[in-house]
């Protein structure tokens, strides 16, 4: 016989579905008997709804109507539009203008917007003027829902709003009372609480490799979020050198500093997306240098000719001492 004292067994879940041009996941554990598809109703709706607000490749997302709006008035925008916006201009001013939003026209201009690059490989590289940083021509008014440009403006949220997206999955399964899981999109990914028997949540960190995916090793997580960002899985390429498809908002040009990637441990997803994006424009000395002064856990990984290099960062998350 059962006692009240004991807990009822729990049960490995898995649901996934298409979003954003990829996929997103959710592992969990919890008794069994549940009502599996309407939390895989709830879970799709979660991420709908920003892919729906915040989305390039939608023209009738709010990110697209806010691109087109008017200057110098406010504009109403959904609520969590405008949260993704604030958090977006807090990381670009801590991170010395390395983050960035206003970067939608220089991404199409070297392809990698929803038009796709449609010029021949041979043709010029696009020669693009960096643009207004968004700090100086966006306002958010968080608690209006309101957005105001002052000044011409293409915003761009992918380096921050599958990170967000990753958070809704997570809000998703606490509203279903469910205590363990990894929820993840493509390689962003949140974990809460442990494995039944107390084993963390073992996440795969991707070698930096052209063309093909290998694992470089795993990653434990607990109550925490992690987010990547790389120069090798998307790319242009023309007179045989490749661009990464990530813009440094302060040249106007893709990135070439010499990172392979910046992984990013962070408490909510969004914040782990748009750091490690802001570190890998900043490269392997201000990068570094930052996350230490933040106490950003951060892990650089470097090339060198044929070869890869790693500096570790070991912050709030993961302790004080750091090393390379």
């Amino acid at each position: 016989m059962k006692t009240s004292s004991e807990q009822p067994a729990l049960q490995r879940y898995s649901l996934n579905g298409n979003t954003m041009g990829t996929r997103y996941t959710a592992i969990f554990y919890a008794p069994a008997g549940l009502d599996t598809a309407a939390i895989g109703a709830s879970l799709f709706a979660a991420v709908d709804k920003v892919d729906r607000q915040m989305s390039n490749w939608i023209p009738e997302s709010d990110l697209c109507r806010l691109n087109a709006a008017p200057g110098n008035s406010w504009i109403e925008v959904p609520p969590e539009l405008a949260h993704v916006l604030e958090t977006g201009l807090t990381v670009g001013r801590e991170s010395h203008g390395a983050f960035d939003m206003n970067v939608g026209a220089l991404v199409d201009a070297w392809g990698f917007g929803p038009a796709g690059r449609t010029l021949p490989a041979h043709d010029a590289v696009p020669q693009e003027q960096p643009a207004a940083r968004s700090v100086d021509t966006l306002e958010v008014n968080r608690a209006r829902h309101q957005v105001r440009k002052r000044g011409p403006v293409k915003l761009d949220l992918c380096g921050i709003a599958k990170g967000y997206g990753v958070d809704q999955l997570a809000y998703c399964l606490d509203r279903w009372n469910i205590s363990s899981y990894l929820v993840g999109i493509d390689g962003e990914m949140r974990a809460r609480g442990d494995k039944p028997g107390g084993e963390a949540w073992a996440v795969a960190i991707e070698q930096p490799t052209f063309g093909k995916r290998e694992v470089a090793g795993v990653m434990e997580l607990n109550d925490a979020a992690i987010a990547t960002s790389g120069d090798y899985r998307h790319w242009v390429e023309i007179d045989g050198k490749r661009y990464a498809h990530t813009m440094d908002p302060r040249s106007g040009q893709p990135l070439s500093n010499g990172l392979a990637a910046v992984t990013v441990l962070m408490p909510t997803c969004m914040l782990a997306d748009a750091w490690a994006t802001a570190l890998m424009v900043l490269g392997e000395q201000d990068g570094v240098a930052l996350a230490r002064e933040k106490g950003i856990d951060a892990l650089f990984v470097l090339r060198e000719g044929d070869q890869l290099r790693e500096v570790v960062v070991a912050g709030r998350l993961l302790g004080d001492a750091s090393s390379t």
